[in-house]
C-alpha cells in the first residue's frame, strides 16, 4: 500500500518544492526597484540591483517601483505676470524616484505622485511668474538686442541708412531681460525640489513648454503689433523718398555736368570748324577775288529773292546784266 501512494507523495512534495521556489525566488528588472514588505511593513533596503533574488514564501510581498526617469506634463495655468499681463503657461517637467522605500510610504504610486506634482509645482509656477516680467519667461539671452545694436553702430559709424535699420529699430525697444526663461525654469525646480524631497522623489528638470496671451488681452497685443507694423511702415515711406530725393539730385547734377562737359566739346568744334572756315574762305579770295565776288552776289540773289518771284527790270539793272553775261 505504501509503494501504491509513494508515488502520490513524491509529486505532492514536489508541487510544494516547486510552489515554495516560486514563491520563493523574484526578479528585479532593469528598469524596476523592489520594496520587501511583510505584513504590510517594509523589509530591509529597497533592492535595486536587477536579477535574481530570494524572500520569504508566502510571508512577504513586493512592491515593485519604476526607476526610469518619467514625465509629467501639468495643465495650462493662468497667472498674472510681474508688469500686469495675464498669461497661460504650461509647464513639463521630468522626475525619477531615488528613494523607494518613502515614496511606498507617502504616495505609494505613480498616480499619488503625480497628483502630489500638480500641486506642487503648479504653486511654484505661479509663485516664480508672477514676480518676474513676461519678457524674462519668452526669452533666454540679449543676444538678438546684442546684434542689433552692434550693427546700428556699425551703420553709424558709416553714416548709414537702410531698411534693415528701421526695423530694427523698432525691434531694438523691446526690454532687455535680467533673468531669462532658462533660469525661470531652474527656479522654478529648485522651489519644488525642496517639497519633493519627503516623498522621495527627485525633479531631473521643469520647462516652460508653452506661454500664450490670455484670451482677454490677445486683441490688445494684435493691436499693439498692428500699430508697430504701420509705424514700421511710415518709416520705410520716410526713408524711401528720402532716397528718391538724394538719388534725383545725384541725377540731376551728373545729368548737368554731362551737358555742359557737352556744349563745351561742342563750341571748341564748332569754333575749330569755323576757324578752318574762314582759313578756306581767306585762301579761296586770295586765289581769284573775282569768283568769290561772284560767288557771294549769287548767294546774297537767292537769299534775296524768293521762288516765285515776278520782277520788272529795268535795262540797265545789274542782276539783269549779270544774266546776260555769259
Amino acid at each position: 500500500m505504501i509503494r501504491s501512494i509513494l508515488p502520490l507523495i513524491i509529486a505532492s512534495l514536489t508541487v510544494v518544492v516547486l510552489v515554495v521556489a516560486i514563491n520563493s525566488l523574484y526578479i528585479v528588472p532593469e528598469a524596476k526597484q523592489v520594496v520587501v514588505t511583510q505584513f504590510g511593513r517594509p523589509i530591509g533596503e529597497p533592492i535595486t540591483k536587477a536579477g535574481l533574488h530570494f524572500k520569504l514564501p508566502f510571508v512577504q510581498e513586493l512592491r515593485y517601483v519604476d526607476r526610469r526617469i518619467m514625465s509629467w506634463d501639468g495643465e495650462p495655468n493662468e497667472i498674472r505676470t510681474g508688469d500686469n499681463k495675464f498669461i497661460r503657461v504650461d509647464t513639463t517637467a521630468r522626475y525619477r524616484v531615488v528613494d523607494a522605500l518613502r515614496f511606498i510610504q507617502t504616495v505609494q504610486s505613480e498616480a499619488g505622485v503625480r497628483t502630489r506634482l500638480d500641486t506642487i509645482l503648479d504653486a511654484a509656477t505661479r509663485d516664480v511668474i508672477s514676480n518676474y516680467k513676461l519678457v524674462e519667461a519668452v526669452r533666454n539671452s540679449n543676444d538678438i538686442l546684442d546684434e542689433i545694436e552692434r550693427r546700428k553702430e556699425e551703420r553709424r559709424e558709416r553714416s548709414e541708412t537702410d531698411i534693415e535699420g528701421v526695423e530694427e529699430e523698432v525691434i531694438g525697444e523691446i526690454d532687455k531681460i535680467v533673468v531669462g526663461r532658462e533660469r525661470l525654469s531652474q527656479m522654478i525646480a529648485e522651489q519644488a525640489e525642496e517639497r519633493l524631497q519627503q516623498f522621495g522623489v527627485q525633479l531631473v528638470d521643469v520647462q516652460l513648454r508653452r506661454i500664450s496671451y490670455e484670451q482677454s488681452v490677445e486683441q490688445r497685443v494684435y493691436e499693439r503689433m498692428i500699430s508697430e507694423r504701420v509705424r514700421i511702415a511710415e518709416k520705410l515711406r520716410s526713408l524711401g523718398k528720402g532716397e528718391q530725393a538724394r538719388i534725383e539730385g545725384r541725377l540731376s547734377r551728373e545729368l548737368q555736368s554731362i551737358e555742359s562737359e557737352a556744349y563745351q566739346r561742342s563750341q571748341a568744334i564748332l569754333g575749330k570748324a569755323e576757324a578752318e572756315a574762314i582759313v578756306i574762305y581767306a585762301q579761296s579770295v586770295g586765289r581769284d577775288a573775282g569768283f568769290y565776288q561772284f560767288l557771294r552776289k549769287l548767294q546774297a540773289y537767292e537769299k534775296a529773292i524768293q521762288p516765285e518771284t515776278e520782277m520788272i527790270l529795268s535795262s540797265d539793272s545789274e542782276f539783269l546784266n549779270l544774266l546776260r553775261k555769259k
